[in-house]
């Protein structure tokens, strides 16, 4: 068969033919028969068909594909890409000229813009006026070289060298602030010069135009000496100093042209965070920051060749003096506003994502009008109550001890979070640090109810399953072994007193170490600080060991008011405010709520408050505070704490509708060091259960007004009138403790045996009930404070 026979049958019978190259026999031996063919022919046909049909709509919707495809590649072809870059590139240099030439430096309003602030108490009454300037600025030839490179080394080390402008860091700056994450990225000193001198602290797209375009046009007109005195003279160091002469005499008392280089470095160091960087009333991280600072100034001027290496190494961090206190600041006003700007400054940076510097500076001498939450009568009352109860029955003359005695306190209002009264030390003037918010103190036993929260709010156990409220029964034993901790801790009780078995509302009562040291191992001390710090106390970077329970992190009176405020408010979080409002012609800040969510149940908190009557009425509190004759009846709520070898002594305490936490601590009127309060006021020790809670007691009951009651959610606690009492012979819920208390810990000696008690000992161990007032504090601080603590002998400094 030729081709075109080939082709026909094709298209007769729809089949395809046999190759070319095929012989007719293979053909033939395969080909069906006629009648199959016709049928196959049949269908073939209509096969062919279909696909034909297939094939022609799949060439119709790739052609309508391939025409998308075509038209975007003819609207984004590489050419037109790039030219569209180029054109968004021209654009924007044409608009930076334009503003390049349109903008002029301005003149220099850094001092004129400076305005009082004025701070008021609740009632709209003026408490002070604040801002006399503080500013003296010397020619850059008066400063010491050395000190001059200190502040480049901290701020910009390529000053020297660079154009005036960082674009990297500008552009990151940009974009920070379109995409409202606020100051985020660097500048040079020239830039920081122009936006403290000549612009402000306005995170807009605008200001940071202006900021670029003036540092660029200053680098090109002026000298580097000019932008660095200017820079170094009108700068903000904290203590209301600006400008370096300034701040060479609030932080060292000598002129700008007699600081040395390590002197210089601090200064440059404190620009970063001048409140949070200021050696009198930093915290120890703030003074750990500030020395890194330090070392990281003084290590980039070795890197530089500004200074020698051998020189560096036997430099020593400056402490600076103590501040001097400006006028109009004397008595608790100092205290007042320092708070006060301290909340605003961190309100400011949390809004505008600004750096604590830059914060401060928008609210020192910036001309607004701060209205506090302190009311007038209740502020007079507390000031009244540590000088009747404390102050004016310590005699620094007669003995040496008393001149260390330091005094703070906090009242807060846990239904609003107000801060309705503070009192911060003897004088601003004579005492710079603010006891009332110093956090470098332990609050010891004050934190067990913190433990018990934790316990209730989580449905902890104790080691042999039992659940731990406040009937639960545990070993009392001194010095008995913890159980359950990979951390070996054998606390003792106060006098090594032995309780043997007791109920947690009578530990909490007399403030047994031993069971509270076991209850925080029951629930988990990951659980325990997890809600210290939901309550409102700093747990950032606190090692979770048993320890812990006896209160040895640092905290502070308005800290402690806090927690014990959330629990007066049934669980609700209380973040104490000294701030009522704030008003500026310029800036508009919203002050956040004090009182948060639910962080612990309300069946916890009402418990654990329930609890803490007990310590008032039959505790290490009972002859201050409940056999005090104002008391009329009040519900008090409270807990004392005595801490690291008597070094602070603590009451607070609270009735449904007023918090105040009291503190003293033993300061070194020499060098501020910590040290013990044995002797003072001609006491052997200074329990919480004495001046603390006599302080407490005088102010509070003149305070609060009408008597009130607890309206609590539980049925546990001293609060609670029961039926009958628990019963202690059924079986301890501590059977693995009281196991291990039998045996005395490996570390001690046989002599030093933790066995229970006898009967005898635990009858005369408790303090008798008495009704009658104390006569003086020597009736309530030397023996009366019944279980209170003394915990210094186990975990010294």
């Amino acid at each position: 068969m030729g081709r075109a026979e080939e082709r026909r049958a094709r298209q007769r019978g729809g089949r395809r033919a046999a190759p070319p190259n095929r012989s007719e026999q293979v053909r033939e031996a395969v080909a069906p028969s006629t009648a199959d063919a016709g049928a196959d022919s049949t269908a073939g046909a209509g096969r062919a068909a279909a696909r034909r049909a297939a094939k022609g709509r799949g060439k119709r919707g790739g052609a309508a594909k391939n025409a998308g495809k075509g038209r975007i590649r003819r609207l984004f072809t590489w050419k037109k890409v790039l030219g569209t870059i180029l054109g968004v590139c021209l654009l924007g240099i044409g608009a930076f000229v334009v503003m390049y030439m349109m903008i002029q430096i301005p003149e220099g309003n850094a001092a004129a813009k400076l305005q009082s602030n004025i701070y008021k108490y609740s009632d709209g009454s003026i408490l002070t006026r604040k801002g006399e300037i503080n500013r003296e600025e010397v020619d850059l030839s008066e400063v010491p070289k050395q000190v001059q490179k200190t502040f480049v080394a901290a701020e910009n080390k390529t000053f020297y060298n660079d154009s005036g402008v960082d674009l990297k860091g500008t552009a990151r700056g940009l974009l920070n602030t379109v995409s409202g994450k606020g100051a985020q990225g660097g500048s040079t000193i020239t830039q920081q010069y122009v936006k403290n001198y000549y612009l402000t602290q306005q995170q807009t797209v605008t200001r940071k135009f202006k900021e670029l375009v003036i540092s660029l046009k200053l680098d090109r007109e002026k000298s580097k000496d000019y932008i660095l005195a200017g820079y170094i003279n009108t700068s903000y160091y904290g203590r209301g100093a600006y400008g370096i002469q300034a701040a060479a005499q609030a932080y060292y008392n000598v002129d700008a042209k007699d600081l040395n280089v390590q002197q210089g470095a601090y200064l440059a160091a404190l620009l970063q965070a001048p409140s949070q960087y200021d050696w009198a009333v930093a915290t120890d991280t703030g003074k750990k920051l500030v020395k890194a600072r330090w070392n990281y100034v003084l290590d980039n001027m070795v890197e530089q060749g500004w200074l020698d290496k051998s020189e560096r190494a036997g430099l020593t961090f400056p402490t600076p003096k103590d501040p001097k206190a400006a006028p109009g600041m004397e008595g608790q006003t100092g205290y007042l506003v320092n708070l006060a700007n301290a909340q605003l400054e961190k309100q400011i940076m949390k809004e505008q994502n600004l750096t604590q510097s830059e914060a401060a500076a928008k609210v020192e001498n910036q001309g607004w009008t701060i209205t506090l939450n302190i009311d007038k009568k209740k502020q007079a009352e507390l000031e009244k109550s540590v000088k009747s109860q404390l102050t004016s029955k310590l005699d620094r003359k007669k003995r040496k001890v008393d001149a260390d005695v330091q005094a703070g306190a906090v009242s807060v209002d846990p239904k609003t979070g107000k801060v309705l009264a503070l009192y911060g030390g003897i004088d601003y003037v004579k005492h710079f640090t603010d006891n009332a918010t110093r956090t470098d103190y332990q609050p010891a036993s004050t934190f067990k109810p913190v433990i018990l929260a934790a316990a209730l709010d989580q449905g902890a156990k104790t080691q042999d399953g039992k659940d731990i409220n406040s009937n639960t029964i545990y070993d009392g034993t001194s010095k008995r072994p913890v159980v359950g901790s990979d951390i070996g801790f054998a606390p003792e009780n106060e006098d090594d007193h032995d309780y043997g078995d007791i109920t947690v509302q009578t530990a909490m009562n007399q403030s047994v170490n031993s069971v509270f040291a076991q209850m925080g191992v029951d629930v988990g001390m990951d659980n325990v600080l997890k809600t210290a710090g939901d309550l409102g106390m700093d747990t950032e970077g606190l090692k979770a060991v048993p320890a812990q329970t006896l209160g040895s992190m640092g905290a502070s009176p308005l800290e402690m008011a806090g927690v014990y405020a959330t629990l007066d408010n049934h669980g609700k979080k209380v973040t104490p405010s000294i701030l009522k409002s704030v008003d500026h012609k310029d800036q508009v800040v919203d002050l956040p709520d004090p009182i948060g969510g639910q962080v612990v149940s309300k069946v916890a908190a009402d418990t654990v408050t329930s609890v803490l009557t007990g310590v008032v009425d039959d505790g290490t509190a009972r002859t201050s505070v409940r056999d005090n004759p104002k008391r009329d009846g009040q519900q008090v709520a409270g807990k004392t704490g005595t801490s690291d070898n008597n070094k602070s002594a603590w009451f607070t305490g609270y009735t449904p509708g007023l918090v105040t936490s009291v503190g003293l601590f033993g300061e070194s009127a020499k060098n501020h060091s910590q040290v013990a309060m044995y002797g003072a006021g001609g006491l052997p020790r200074v329990n919480g259960g004495g001046y603390p809670a006599q302080i407490w007691a005088t102010y509070m009951f003149d305070a609060i007004g009408k008597v009130t009651k607890f309206d609590l959610d539980t049925k546990e606690g001293a609060a609670v009138q029961k039926s009958n009492s628990p019963t202690m012979s059924d079986t301890p819920s501590h059977t693995p403790s009281k196991t291990a208390s039998s045996k005395p810990p490996e570390s001690k000696s046989p002599d030093a045996t933790t066995s229970s008690p006898a009967k005898g000992d635990e009858e005369t161990s408790k303090p008798p009930v008495t009704s009658s007032p104390p006569a003086s504090p020597s009736n309530t601080a030397s023996g009366e404070d019944g279980g209170e603590e003394d915990e210094g002998d186990l975990f010294g400094e």
